[in-house]
């Protein structure tokens, strides 16, 4: 499913596509969320990766992330939007926090 989307989509200078981490539908105690109580997500893994961000010489800056890696991103980051179904969202790569190491 990743690749079918990274084929639709790719991302222009240093922004990156991710697909967020589902949200909790239930708290560990049992109790079942509504959507307006379950916190927006800060994880997902990268589809796709732009080429790097054109600096003031004009030579390209480097990605510091590439698909597949699991990230944490600033709260309120990027844009959403859905292709085919899936929510995923455009974050610039100076959103992108951390890495996540399994």
């Amino acid at each position: 499913m990743a690749t079918a989307t990274s084929t639709k989509l790719r991302p222009l200078g240093d922004r990156v596509v991710i697909k967020p981490t589902p949200r909790e539908e239930m708290t560990k105690s049992g109790i079942v969320l509504p959507d307006t109580a379950k916190e927006k997500p800060q994880e997902g893994e990268i589809l796709s990766v732009g080429p790097g961000k054109t600096l003031d010489d004009g030579k390209r800056e480097s990605m510091d992330v590439s698909v597949g890696q699991k990230v944490l991103y600033a709260k309120y980051a990027g844009t959403e939007f859905k292709v085919d179904g899936d929510e995923l969202l455009i974050v610039s790569q100076k959103d992108i926090l951390a890495v996540v190491e399994d």
